[in-house]
């Protein structure tokens, strides 16, 4: 070990331990930066350890109040029970601790899955170029350090990373789910793909052209393992919560069953269109998903032949996350940082500046919004917008992009 490098590792340690010290004052008083939704994945997780109700309103409003969340009203998970394997382990945490590791580990998913789909110089498979994520027209334009840069700036930058961080939320989670299959299957390790899928699944409905995405590649490509890999890594992850609590899968049902998504008002076009024809039509909701589902059997038409998830999964998951039936809110906007990495890796010239000026424009605006403090479906034009810009900003008239190596 070189000194400089022994310096770097001391540094780093004092640094750490600063760290520790001056937080102490926050991890004793919860009144400095109140919980807010994390308590529904910490209290959720504590239950199941205890083998209670997870879903339980009763059981959950005193727990979430005494982790210093002011409301009157229980803070339901809504996930599938194969997400108490992310929450258990928070629910063995002191409330307060577990509010600092949820933020980190969230934040931290978000840098993991910017590097992993980092446009950088591309690398070399069998000796053909075969980038992480995308091809740039020129590569030589672009180095690697530039575009960690370029993602790691826009992940920040982007408010509703700012909405996840400061709720406590979860979809940083669904983030790096994403990334893990793009990468796995690249690198050529389908079972492992069908597993971080499993992560995506912890909100299965924004996602939902991914799903049967996996079912058509599967048949025409044979490449039945992502699927294998699915299914197994959603047997495991349902067994962890299960061995604590048996009843698991009858209080997630009992709990849509009593508080269906018919209460829910997100920030989807399916809410909009049914508040405009009759609130009592919740069927109303799921209109889009026709519109989500023709756009997918033109584009499978398209690629079918060549397949490569690389390339299809930012615009799988717009389009799925754009005409979503429910459950879609401010924080989830998380989702759009793939194709927006995509789209700002892919783009040159005049082109790159028009889509930089409509993310700062975007992210003005939402900004505005949250200092108005409305609720959250007044993001609804956020998904419409990006996905207008990730197809419109790619119309033919850019510099050609160099044939990616199918996954």
């Amino acid at each position: 070990m070189t000194p400089r490098r022994l310096i770097s590792i001391l540094a780093l340690i004092a640094l750490l331990f600063g760290a520790g010290v001056s937080i102490q004052p926050l991890l004793n008083d919860s009144s400095i930066w109140p919980p807010d939704d994390y308590v529904e994945y910490w209290a959720a997780g504590r239950l199941n350890l205890r083998g209670q109700n997870p879903y339980s309103p009763e059981l959950l409003l005193p727990m979430e109040r005494a982790a210093g969340r002011d409301t009157d009203e229980a803070i339901m998970m809504w996930n599938p029970p194969w997400t108490l394997s992310a929450a258990m382990p928070l629910g063995a945490l002191p409330a307060r601790a577990g509010q600092f590791v949820w933020l980190f580990l969230q934040a931290g998913c978000l840098v993991a899955a910017a590097w992993m789909l980092r446009p950088g110089e591309p690398t070399r498979v069998s000796g053909r170029v075969n980038p992480v994520l995308v091809s740039y027209p020129d590569v030589r334009n672009h180095t690697p350090a530039h575009a960690d840069r370029l993602a790691g700036l826009l992940t920040f930058a982007f408010v509703p990373t700012l909405f996840l961080l400061q709720s406590g939320q979860i979809a940083g989670l669904i983030v790096l789910g994403a990334a893990l299959f793009v990468v796995c299957v690249r690198h050529g390790y389908p079972m492992f793909a069908g597993v971080a899928a499993v992560l995506i699944a912890i909100k299965p409905h924004l996602a939902y052209l991914l799903w049967l995405a996996v079912a058509l590649d599967a048949i025409q490509h044979r490449r039945y393992r992502i699927v294998f890999g699915g299914i197994l890594g959603g047997i495991v992850f349902t067994l962890i919560p299960m061995a604590f609590n048996p009843d698991v899968w009858s209080h997630y049902f009992a709990a849509y069953r009593d508080h269906p998504p018919t209460q829910w008002v997100s920030l989807t076009l399916g809410t909009f269109l049914r508040f405009a024809l009759g609130e009592r039509h919740f069927w109303l909701q799921f209109v889009p998903m026709l519109l989500g589902i023709g756009w997918f059997i033109r584009h499978w038409r398209a690629h079918a032949q060549h397949w490569n998830w690389a390339e299809q999964m930012p615009a799988i998951l717009l389009v799925s996350f754009a005409t979503a039936p429910y459950g879609a809110w401010h924080f989830d906007l998380v989702l759009l940082l793939i194709p927006i990495w995509h789209l700002a890796a892919i783009l040159m010239g005049r082109r790159r500046w028009i889509a930089f000026g409509l993310f700062a424009g975007a992210n003005t605006a939402m900004l505005a919004l949250n200092a108005a403090g409305v609720w959250s479906y007044a993001y609804a034009w956020v998904a419409p917008l990006v996905l207008v810009s990730y197809f419109g900003l790619r119309l033919p008239g850019r510099a050609a992009v160099p044939r990616i190596v199918p996954a």
